[in-house]
């Protein structure tokens, strides 16, 4: 994981890529209208992600960004937290 501010974790694409098949179904869930050929072809990398967002939803390319960006977040947390209950 990779801190950017005290206690706020982001995922790099590189983890994205390793992580890929356990978050292609939230990123379904997030994103209906990508299809399962989109989520193959997409396989774990944000750029092309980003892309697929933005072509699907019609949606400039920074908002697809940003979207990506909180859900990553909001992913990375979730398994954060889960760690540290696990851990308990």
């Amino acid at each position: 994981m990779i801190y950017m501010k005290k206690g706020e974790i982001r995922m790099n694409s590189d983890q994205m890529q390793g992580k890929w098949k356990q978050m292609k179904g939230s990123v379904k869930e997030r994103w209906g209208k990508l299809t399962d050929d989109d989520v193959d072809v997409i396989n774990g990398r944000q750029d092309q992600l980003i892309g697929k967002i933005q072509e699907r939803y019609g949606i400039a390319k920074e908002d697809a960004r940003r979207q990506v960006e909180e859900w990553t977040h909001a992913y990375t947390q979730h398994d954060v937290d889960f760690e540290k209950r696990r851990a308990s």
